[in-house]
């Protein structure tokens, strides 16, 4: 499995000469078992029927993630030392695999310490990627090269190649430097909750917009006065110019939870055409209408790890829960796994957030899904003036000629 690469990597074997981690988590924690600190109920306990067969035990990943809801001693056994792996890697990602493999492999490019890694990022389904046929030829040059000491093209490959989406299965790609790209302008889209718009300017008048946190098929559309309330919220940004978003992007809300101590928030990045059309993405190895990048929060797992966080990245330290005052106020940073599109002049970038999952597909389908929720009633989001609710964008300007 992809996964255990990294930790047999940072163990350093004396006969490990290269290593092709493809698409791999590498802390089970935040990027399979809670996602946010939301627990993940379907696909992680699924993975027990799939691998469990042994002639003697096998982990019972159902309880585990019971009997271990913070980021303690047992979860770090199951996180990468990335600061250990010395050999040469090739790296491989997808921007598709939002809440399985794209954040883990990504931060494993950027923190081992081998002298000699490569990163590609593509947009494709990932089976089917991994086995192109360019795919494949890329694979045996980089093991040609460090397992049987055959000339390849491989010292001459950039450091970054990635691609840049348009749509499903649409995209450039292109080569890099460094991830992430050093030249990233990171650009604050203000939330807007009077115009259900996002602006390059801070909101002057503050604001709020409320959404029904439960399952929206459980509870229906109500109007209370003149406000027509539904199961999520959502913000529109239409670009004046071409513009690539390559990379971590954050949202920064306040908000309040009416009738609970805890919120569980789901956040989406959507792409929309210049006629209004939402634009699919692949996502995961099997489906075509997916999003351009997610991020997930429990609200009573906030509290950031100020050692590890960057200013594009925020980093939960999962250590302890802070419950909520009902309608109290509290400012929330929400991790959204990195993404590459582009988007044309006219087009839209669309925020999504909701009280549950927002891509959700018919049981058995493998899948991601949160539905052990702490949501009740409504949540509302504080916008403008003294809230400074922003989304945080990763604009890359192009190379200079």
């Amino acid at each position: 499995m992809t996964s255990s690469q990294w930790r047999v990597a940072a163990l350093n074997p004396p006969h490990l000469a290269a290593f092709n981690p493809w698409e791999g988590w590498s802390d089970t924690y935040r990027e399979v078992v809670r996602h946010g600190g939301i627990p993940e109920t379907w696909f992680w306990p699924y993975l027990a029927g799939r691998w469990g067969h042994s002639t003697t035990r096998v982990e019972d990943l159902a309880a585990e993630t019971r009997e271990h809801p913070f980021f303690d001693a047992f979860w770090a056994s199951k996180a990468a030392e990335f600061s250990a792996i010395k050999a040469p890697a090739y790296v491989v990602a997808s921007w598709t695999d939002q809440g399985m493999h794209t954040r883990g492999t990504l931060e494993g490019f950027k923190k081992i310490a081998s002298p000699q890694k490569w990163l590609e990022v593509h947009g494709r389904k990932k089976w089917a990627y991994y086995y192109d046929p360019e795919s494949v030829r890329r694979q045996q040059e980089f093991f040609d090269y460090f397992l049987k000491g055959i000339p390849t093209s491989v010292p001459q490959w950039p450091k970054v190649r990635l691609e840049v989406r348009e749509k499903f299965y649409v995209g450039a790609m292109k080569t890099e430097n460094e991830w992430p790209i050093a030249r990233t302008q990171y650009t604050k889209l203000y939330l807007d909750a009077g115009t259900g718009l996002l602006d390059r300017r801070p909101v002057s008048e503050e604001g709020s917009c409320r959404y029904f946190a439960a399952d929206a098929i459980a509870e229906p559309a109500q109007r209370l006065g003149q406000e027509q309330l539904s199961h999520r919220a959502q913000f529109d940004f239409t670009f004046g110019q071409p513009t690539e978003l390559i990379g971590h992007m954050k949202l920064r809300v306040w908000a309040a939870a009416e009738d609970a101590d805890d919120m569980d928030i789901f956040v989406a990045i959507q792409k929309l055409d210049a006629t209004g059309n939402l634009v699919p993405f692949a996502f995961w190895a099997h489906f075509d209408d997916g999003p351009v990048a997610l991020g997930w929060l429990r609200a009573s797992h906030r509290e950031l790890d100020q050692a590890k966080s960057t200013k594009y990245q925020p980093i939960l330290s999962h250590r302890s829960e802070q419950k909520l005052e009902p309608g109290a106020i509290v400012p929330l940073e929400i991790e959204i796994w990195p993404s590459g599109t582009r988007f044309e002049a006219g087009e839209k970038l669309r925020l999504v957030v909701q009280g549950t999952d927002i891509y959700t597909y018919p049981k058995p389908v493998m899948s991601d899904r949160h539905e052990d929720s702490v949501n009740r009633g409504h949540h509302v989001l504080y916008t403008g003036g003294r809230y400074d609710s922003h989304l945080l964008v990763p604009d890359v300007p192009q190379k200079a000629r």
